[in-house]
Parts: structure tokens; sequence; C-alpha cells
């Protein structure tokens, strides 16, 4: 079965959206959980998060930053064709629920899937404060969306071209020393910048959960390649997550094990661009 592209387009520089017509998948989806696609045969399976999904279309809508070979090739791709397979939903979703308020963050990319987590929350009865962050106002995603499916919206880019000049965790700090009882943190983002919320957190009584995003394979559990040490224990994000609670994570672990086939996705890319076969020995 192949499952066609019905919409593509670019969001900023190198961060696309695609929509894909997947019926089974949208028909159970939900916020926090992701998908694994193959583009062909000689494809390799990548991890995306769902960043929104409509069951009655039968569509499911992915984002994603061109970063190795097949996140460039997907970027080629136009609206009509097909992808060989697009697996899920996996993971677990998100556990939403009325809590009061709650405060989302999302750093670059990841404001793609704090996105559906603000409507559901919303739509949970909470309060939904969301906190998005890029280098600068060009490369800040969804603005539009979050602004409507939150109560509020707070905007921090690195250089000072839109909103508060300095880092989501400045605004998550003032919010913290404010007034308003917050009752749940979610960050999705980064490594260093979920590390860096979590650091913020941790000297206050909130519940904080990050979504993590460790090299993935199969997606099932078997094959070990996506382990995470949270509280001391092993764990697969996978199938465990890939939501954990903050203060657990061994983060310079997760962001060692992210850099272990940076050659290796540096020789992939090297060698799709000069339209090598996986067998080439050049460099």
């Amino acid at each position: 079965m192949a499952y066609k592209i019905t919409e593509k387009r670019q969001l900023v520089p190198d961060v696309h959206l695609m929509n894909i017509q997947a019926p089974d998948v949208a028909a159970a989806a939900n916020a926090g959980q992701f998908i694994i696609l193959r583009i062909d045969e000689a494809g390799e399976r990548i991890p995306l998060t769902i960043a929104d999904y409509n069951a009655d279309e039968g569509s499911v809508t992915i984002i994603f930053q061109e970063m190795g070979k097949t996140t460039k090739q997907l970027a080629k791709m136009s609206a009509g064709e097909d992808l060989l397979d697009f697996v899920g939903p996996l993971g677990k979703e998100s556990e939403i629920e009325k809590l009061g308020t709650v405060v989302l963050v999302g750093g670059g990319v990841g404001i793609a899937p704090i996105y559906p987590q603000a409507k559901e929350y919303r739509a949970a009865g909470n309060k939904v404060i969301s906190i998005i962050g890029a280098r600068n106002k060009d490369m800040l995603i969804l603005e539009d969306e979050m602004i409507a499916a939150s109560d509020e919206v707070l905007v921090a880019t690195d250089d000072g071209s839109k909103g508060h000049h300095g880092f989501v965790t400045d605004l998550v700090k003032q919010l913290l020393d404010g007034d308003e009882h917050i009752d749940r943190i979610v960050a999705i983002g980064p490594p260093i910048m979920m590390r860096a919320v979590a650091g913020v957190t941790a000297s206050y009584d909130v519940e904080t959960l990050v979504s993590l995003n460790p090299i993935m394979v199969d997606g099932t559990g078997m094959c070990g390649g996506c382990r995470v040490n949270v509280g001391g224990e092993v764990k697969f994000a996978c199938v465990d997550g890939p939501e954990f609670n903050a203060k657990d994570v061994d983060f310079n672990l997760l962001m060692s094990r992210l850099s272990f086939y940076r050659k290796e996705e540096a020789d992939a890319i090297t060698k799709s661009q000069k339209g090598c076969g996986d067998d080439c020995k050049c460099q």
C-alpha cells in the first residue's frame, strides 16, 4: 500500500510540512505519538512526530527539518507522490487531562508536536499558555496556529527579532515566578533546550514532561536503539515514551548517543549528493 502526499509546503528555510493520506493512522492517532516512514525500498526508516491529524479526512500532518539523507530526499518530494511505508501511530499518547494551567514550550521544530497538545489540553478544559522559540523570527513556525490553539502565546527569539530577546527558559522562569499557579509544563525541542527547561523547573514544585528523540530504528522496542536512562533505569523511548518526567532523564547520555553516528550520517549525505549507491566507498 502506498501513502500519497496530498500537500507539501515549506514553512521556513529547511523546514517542511506534509499531509499524508493514511486513514488507519489518522483514525488511531493521538497527541504525543509518532510515525515511522520509508520513502522507497532502498530508504531508511525515520521517526517523525505527528504534528496534526484528521480522522474524517484520513490525513496525518508531519513537519520535518532537512538534517540527514532521508529528510533531504523527503524535502524534494511533491504533492501527488507516494511514500512506501507510513507506520503508526507509535509510542504512548500524551496523558492529557484537566489540570488547571498548562505551559507548553516548543523550541524550533519542537513547536510542531506541541501544537496538537495545545488543542487537546485546551479541549480538556485547561488554560493553555504556550511558549514558542526560534533562532530568529524567520525560523518561527506555526505561530498563527499556536495562537488559535492557546489562551496565551509568548515568543522568544535568540536574536531578539521577535518577542523576548533570549531563550524560552527565560519566559518559563518568569511564569514560575509570577502569581499564576502552573500545574504542568511540557517541553519539546532540541535536547539541550529540554535539559535547560528541566534545570529551570527543578527548584519549583511543578511537573515537567519532555518528549525524547533518541536514535530509533524499528519503533517497537525490539532493536533497543532508542534506549534512554530515566530514573536510573533503561527505557525504550518508542514504547515506554516518548514522554518522560524531565527530572528523571539523563540528558547527557541522550545527547552523547545522538552523536554516535555523525560521521556515517555525513557520509550518507555526501554519497546521496554525488548520486552514489549504498555500496560506494567514496567519502
